[in-house]
């Protein structure tokens, strides 16, 4: 038997036993600012560099509260150079482009959720296609990261546990995604999946059927609305679920409006959850969000919400910069 010094931690059992709709993945209320955090395909599609910070403090009050922290970076292998007087956070892509068609990404992240930690890396390949006005992408991401367990937080009521007793406390786990994305001058629509191979937990020498990694499937799509030549407005939605709750669908329904492509702000509601504030600030090739989450749940009573910063910066202006872009 277990007794854990936070009742919070307990979230954490929920989590790995699929009793319930746990968060085995991190949340992120800035997706639409770095989609490729969620689906590989995203990796180079708008043909820029790309390195973004993301930093995100869940429920915040909470004694070992999810915690995550990711850096990422990605780039498109260009015959030739791609010029660009300006990079718009409105629109991913605004024509095609002969260019190359090769995409590569990759990105580092820690996440803490209670007394489990995920440390890994991922790296991406992606393919596109131009279509006319559109561009068809297609992703395949590989990723390798440490899964610890902190044993430090757990107090047993008796000596010998089945569980813990003379097991790993760090185990090494392989994964893959995969996604395609459709996009477009004025909207865009793809699907991913991560966690391919659904890997089970083994501590030790027992392989605990029950603690297994699900297979997380999004959907995405978004359009972006000309109001003036100053302002516009996009409304996107991201719809999550998992094999261990295929009928249970979490919905993020968000309206940003922008200003001159150098300001924005919005608001999203994520259903059973809460509802998101969000503002950004662009300067030069330099991208700032933030967003406050304020829960919906009972959990609001014990927590001060939940915090994101973003910081986000793009390359490929000049194309003498980029000599090494010059292949394939």
């Amino acid at each position: 038997m277990i007794k854990y010094k936070q009742w919070p931690l307990l979230l954490v059992l929920f989590c790995l036993a699929g009793q319930a709709m746990g968060q085995q993945l991190p949340t992120y209320s800035q997706y639409m600012l770095n989609g490729f955090l969620l689906n590989p395909a995203l990796a180079g599609s708008d043909v820029y560099t790309s390195v973004n910070l993301t930093a995100r403090e869940q429920w915040v009050g909470f004694t070992n509260a999810p915690r995550t922290h990711a850096i990422s970076a990605q780039t498109r292998l260009l015959k030739k150079s791609y010029i660009s007087r300006s990079t718009s956070v409105r629109r991913k892509i605004r024509r095609p482009t002969r260019s190359g068609r090769v995409g590569i990404g990759g990105y580092f992240f820690s996440d803490q959720n209670g007394i489990t930690n995920r440390t890994g890396a991922q790296f991406t390949y992606a393919y596109h296609i131009p279509m006319k006005e559109n561009q068809l992408s297609f992703g395949l991401a590989l990723s390798a990261y440490q899964f610890k367990i902190n044993d430090e937080d757990i107090v047993l009521y008796q000596e010998v546990d089945p569980l813990l007793d003379g097991s790993d406390k760090v185990l090494f786990i392989p994964d893959a995604s995969f996604g395609v994305m459709l996009t477009g001058r004025d909207y865009f629509a793809g699907f991913s999946i991560s966690d391919l191979f659904q890997a089970s937990l083994k501590f030790g020498q027992n392989n605990y059927e029950s603690y297994r990694l699900h297979r997380h499937y999004y959907l995405m799509g978004g359009y972006t609305f000309d109001i003036s030549g100053d302002i516009s407005i996009q409304p996107t939605v991201l719809l999550k679920t998992t094999t261990q709750n295929i009928n249970q669908v979490q919905i993020d329904f968000n309206t940003r409006v922008y200003f001159k492509d150098d300001y924005w702000a919005g608001l999203s509601w994520r259903t059973r959850d809460a509802m998101v504030f969000m503002a950004g600030v662009k300067f030069s090739q330099y991208y700032i969000g933030y967003a406050f989450d304020y829960t919906l749940s009972s959990i609001r009573r014990y927590s001060f919400g939940s915090h994101e910063f973003m910081l986000a910066a793009k390359f490929g202006d000049n194309a003498r910069r980029y000599r090494w872009l010059q292949r394939y």
